[in-house]
């Protein structure tokens, strides 16, 4: 049950759009019916069809950028010029469904920091999709330390006071969904998942991402951000594999000529600088998370 404390929370709701002028036509309005109280803020990412002029024609707060700064940077000027103590994100070309709010916004007063739109696989739009974001659940599990149903998915609800504490943090690009979940789990916010069902793409809406350019993108941020937030789950693994390849070496090479070679010494020497920055990475990790509760 709800408390009277966080029922009566202001909702922000917040919308990176870049060319979504068609979807935002039947999207604002379902989205006022349904949280009339809500503020909705639409950021326009440097669109060329008229999306922020969709908003004004319904009275809803338009953010504009004068060139396409990137989802990532769409999100954080929402965030910032937010008034609400509960900040909503979706996606403006109508895969998510407004009556999917109510649901995340229930789990959330249960005490959660953050609660995510955890996808159904068959809401990918290919079998390569489906693959590449199973695997990158399954990473970043591992990384974090803490079962992620859906790395990617913009879809969420977040309590801005927490959210705002990582946004310097947070990139420019597609990915502040996969920085912010790991941001949550690392300091210790409560974060859950519900489970929901991302329609079709409005027919007008045309995709920016790209699979293989971005699942490679995609990767490559798991990794900073395992350095970043799990550093020894990271280097520790990776120190043994060299330390096991360098031990390795060193017996075929002893057991075949009697000696020591060079490359057995560079190996066990790269897995001690390489287990020496996980240290020192640890260290710099626990900074960011001094002064937050």
């Amino acid at each position: 049950m709800k408390s009277s404390k966080t029922s009566s929370r202001k909702i922000s709701i917040i919308l990176p759009a870049k060319n979504e002028a068609t979807a935002l036509r039947s999207l604002l309005p379902r989205l006022q019916r349904l949280l009339p109280d809500a503020e909705i803020i639409v950021v326009d990412d440097g669109s060329k069809d008229g999306t922020g002029e969709v908003a004004d024609d319904l009275g809803i707060k338009v953010i504009r950028h004068p060139y396409s700064m990137g989802n990532g940077a769409a999100i954080k000027a929402g965030a910032r010029n937010a008034r609400g103590d509960i900040l909503v994100f979706m996606d403006a070309d109508g895969q998510h469904d407004p009556d999917d709010i109510p649901r995340l916004l229930n789990r959330f007063h249960e005490g959660f920091k953050m609660v995510v739109g955890a996808r159904h696989p068959s809401s990918q739009a290919s079998r390569w999709r489906r693959l590449a974001n199973h695997f990158f659940n399954r990473f970043a599990s591992f990384m974090t330390g803490y079962r992620i149903d859906d790395l990617t998915s913009g879809f969420r609800v977040a309590d801005a006071r927490c959210f705002r504490k990582f946004l310097y943090l947070l990139p420019n690009s597609f990915s502040y969904p996969t920085t912010s979940t790991m941001a949550f789990f690392r300091a210790g916010f409560p974060v859950t998942y519900v489970p929901i069902h991302a329609g079709t793409r409005q027919k007008d809406s045309k995709s920016n991402i790209r699979p293989l350019h971005d699942g490679i993108r995609f990767f490559v941020i798991i990794l900073k951000i395992g350095a970043l937030f799990s550093p020894m789950r990271l280097f520790l693994p990776l120190s043994g594999m060299i330390t096991i390849t360098g031990l390795g070496y060193y017996a075929y090479t002893y057991f075949l000529w009697g000696r020591m070679t060079n490359m057995s010494v560079v190996l066990l020497l790269g897995a001690l600088f390489v287990f020496l920055m996980g240290i020192i990475s640890e260290q710099v990790s626990s900074l960011h998370y001094r002064y937050h509760e």
